[in-house]
């Protein structure tokens, strides 16, 4: 056995162009099947980091996935919306620790606007870090707005400047609220989430800018609003939940689908993130079928190699059996330069990766926020490499048999 091996790899050292160039092969579909792997990984953990800490996020009766997306995304419209005497109720609640209340319905050039409290800038929390501003601070007042760090490197804003909100979540708005202009209080640090969309006032700001509208006319944009008694808040879209025991949420959670004064959907948010998961999960699929293609192609390239090159090998092969090696010896000699191929191959490929992402992935997460991690090889990654060895493997057996059938003379007489 160990003579047979030693025989294939100086074989293969004979010819270390066609090697090379079949193990680069094999090494570049293991590297994509391999790293698709660890993208999706990323990605999923990225998707998942989008919110952290939140025990249940609670908005007007509507569906799950409306409420995830409207809420936390920025995507879709709310569900409706809540009283403030609901969220108030519910925020007194003796298993609540803190709220987050968040309004939309205005929008500037094509970002969401949030209208929230300052709970928001303390507890909320992606990837377990908490929202940091790159210059300036929190608003505070009725005219002051912090904006994401994508609207603000987009519309070139910074701390000082106006920002003049539109009516709607529409990207192009003709009814802007130009009588209550705000002022950027802050840039939020880069956060590679939605919030680097979005931009955040204070939900005082928010009403006193539809109040003073409807004192210089209105927008005229469909009916008015219900008018609001004076002092009191005007109704959110959704709010954040964090629970002083994580064993009360799923009751919490109860308690509130249940809510007779006032129909609400309260969510855990990590189920709806996997059931959203699920539901895009199909591109996985899609990836992982396209590189299991390549890995195809890749073998089938080392197949026609091995069976081209025994073209140039029959005098190699004739010589063999005239020194006393039997068909079977030949034909294990051919499988374990395709099974060494295939190893080595594959070995390479996974290095491959590794490299790419140690020298990449800082680079990465700056540009597209996409968290790549130099993690052990899972099962999945380990089957994927079994599968390309073993395969790699019985690829040899299609030249092997053509030598084994071979006679003695055929490469030992010049081929006319």
């Amino acid at each position: 056995m160990s003579v047979l091996l030693a025989l294939a790899w100086r074989s293969l050292r004979n010819r270390r162009l066609i090697s090379t160039l079949t193990i680069a092969s094999i090494a570049l579909s293991v590297a994509l099947l391999v790293g698709i792997e660890h993208v999706r990984l990323g990605v999923r953990e990225s998707f998942q980091g989008t919110i952290r800490g939140t025990d249940l996020i609670v908005g007007a009766r509507g569906g799950t996935t409306q409420v995830l997306l409207s809420t936390v995304f920025g995507m879709a419209t709310p569900s409706g919306t809540i009283s403030w005497a609901t969220y108030e109720r519910w925020a007194a609640h003796p298993a609540v620790k803190w709220t987050i209340p968040f309004a939309l319905g205005d929008a500037h050039k094509g970002h969401r606007v949030i209208g929230t409290t300052a709970a928001f800038f303390e507890q909320y929390r992606f990837r377990d870090q908490h929202v940091t501003f790159a210059s300036g601070h929190a608003p505070a007042t009725a005219h002051e707005i912090a904006v994401g760090s994508e609207v603000a490197e987009r519309l070139g804003y910074a701390v000082g400047d106006s920002v003049v909100l539109a009516h709607g979540v529409a990207a192009v708005s003709f009814a802007e609220h130009t009588a209550h202009p705000f002022i950027v209080s802050g840039v939020i640090a880069r956060t590679f989430t939605p919030i680097d969309r979005a931009l955040y006032t204070t939900l005082d700001g928010l009403t006193e800018m539809h109040e003073t509208e409807e004192a210089a006319g209105g927008l005229m944009m469909g009916p008015p609003p219900a008018p609001v008694a004076p002092g009191a808040k005007p109704p959110i879209t959704s709010f954040l939940v964090g629970t002083k025991n994580r064993v009360e949420t799923i009751q919490l959670q109860f308690e509130m689908n249940q809510d007779r004064t006032e129909p609400l959907t309260a969510i855990i948010p990590g189920v709806a993130l996997a059931q959203l998961w699920q539901t895009i999960g199909s591109a996985e699929v899609g990836l992982r079928v396209v590189a299991l293609f390549t890995v195809l192609v890749g073998l089938i390239g080392m197949c026609v190699a091995l069976y081209a090159s025994l073209e140039s090998r029959r005098r190699e092969m004739a010589i063999l059996r005239a020194v006393g090696a039997g068909p079977r010896a030949i034909v294990s000699l051919l499988v374990f330069e395709s099974a060494l191929l295939a190893t080595t191959g594959a070995a390479t490929g996974v290095l491959l990766v590794y490299s790419v992402i140690a020298a990449a992935r800082s680079a990465v997460e700056a540009r597209f926020g996409l968290a790549l991690t130099l993690h052990a090889l899972g099962a999945v990654e380990w089957s994927y490499l079994g599968l390309v060895v073993v395969a790699g493997t019985l690829v040899g057996v299609l030249p092997a048999w053509r030598a084994y059938r071979s006679s003695l003379a055929d490469g030992l007489s010049p081929k006319l």
